[in-house]
């Protein structure tokens, strides 16, 4: 199954999470500062942000491993904030697996279900279906030392998704595997997660990651949910400097708002007009901004309406043509396709874009 398709109509679909006015300070700061966020049900939901943001500890409390300082969480309505954590009905993956090395596979998988005192023919069952779904059926009796990294963590999930959770939370699950491997497991998760219907918060600090297997993406930074949308909505129209920075490359271009264009709104940059779709209120007209756009969705042309410059540097890429434009508003990076006309060095070019395909904000 690809992780571009919709879940089946007959996915269970369970845990609706949401988090109003969470806080949390540790050693003396605040490291999560009043965040709202509520999920759908089978949504698989990001928390991306660097080191340090607070994504973790938002992870952890509604683990119930760290209790809030204030604000409110809640599933399916349900006020969960000082429900302990084996009362919670979350299955969680942590980065370094967690299993325990004197225990089998399927003891590891079974722990769950035994602290839940459920049956033993009931457990055996289930443990063998969950194995069997993550691709580790016939190494029940293996120990953790006995399997590679990549089976370690189809372990760690099959203990998660064992007891059936309302909420399955990853705390970034996959970093300690190498990148092609990385890519696959997540692939795989993903699918998983579509047929099953849970519920699903990843932790990541990769944003190719969080784009690849997110239905929406929160950003955070210094304790705070910077932009809450889509992958798609995310890259191509960051709301604050901050995302537009930290995800993948961008040109920022300071500007002026001219008011309405034909299609998003204008902008006065370097003296060309150039237009950018706000992704809240417009701004005024006269008032400071600045434009993000994306260099793959620079065009380069001879003539036309855009921003002029000259052509500094081109780079073959392989998959793409990196070329870099000096132009007044400054220099503009353009990811052009591997098989497009390269221009020279020295030659003088209009860069321009779609509105749509463009972002500002106020400065």
């Amino acid at each position: 199954m690809s992780v571009a398709e919709a879940p089946p109509e007959t996915a269970v679909r369970r845990g609706r999470l949401r988090l109003d006015g969470v806080r949390k300070a540790l050693g003396g700061r605040e490291v999560v500062s009043a965040v709202d966020l509520e999920t759908e049900p089978g949504e698989f939901l990001t928390l991306l942000g660097p080191s340090g943001c607070g994504k973790t500890t938002t992870l952890n409390m509604i683990a119930g491993h760290l209790s809030a300082d204030g604000g409110v969480i809640e599933v399916d309505g349900r006020d969960i904030t000082a429900v302990p954590p084996h009362r919670r009905s979350m299955g969680m993956v942590f980065q370094s697996y967690a299993l325990f090395p004197h225990m089998t596979i399927a003891d590891n998988v079974a722990f769950g279900l035994r602290m839940r005192k459920v049956p033993a023919a009931r457990r055996r069952k289930q443990v063998a279906e969950v194995l069997e779904m993550v691709g580790l059926d016939g190494m029940a009796g293996r120990h953790p030392r006995q399997l590679s990294g990549g089976q370690q963590q189809r372990a760690a999930l099959a203990r998660a998704l064992v007891i059936q959770p309302d909420l399955l939370l990853l705390d970034e699950p996959f970093s300690n595997l190498d990148a092609q491997l990385r890519v696959r497991l997540r692939e795989e998760v993903v699918a998983l997660q579509r047929r099953i219907g849970t519920t699903t918060i990843l932790v990541t600090h990769d944003q190719e990651e969080a784009l690849a297997v997110s239905d929406r993406i929160a950003v955070m930074a210094d304790g705070v949910i910077h932009q809450l949308d889509r992958p798609r909505e995310i890259y191509l129209r960051p709301a604050t400097d901050f995302v537009a920075q930290f995800i993948g490359e961008v040109n920022a271009l300071d500007g002026t708002a001219a008011g309405p264009a034909r299609e998003g709104h204008a902008c006065e940059v370097a003296g060309a007009t150039v237009a950018a779709m706000p992704p809240g209120e417009p701004p005024a007209t006269g008032a400071a901004v600045r434009v993000y756009v994306r260099p793959e969705v620079v065009r380069l042309a001879a003539d036309g309406e855009g921003l002029r410059g000259t052509v500094r540097e081109t780079r073959f890429l392989g998959s793409r043509i990196r070329c870099v434009v000096a132009t007044k508003a400054g220099k503009v990076t353009v990811a052009l396709p591997f098989d497009a006309r390269v221009p020279e060095v020295g030659e003088e070019v209009t860069c321009a874009w779609r509105p749509s395909d463009a972002s500002l904000a106020a400065r």
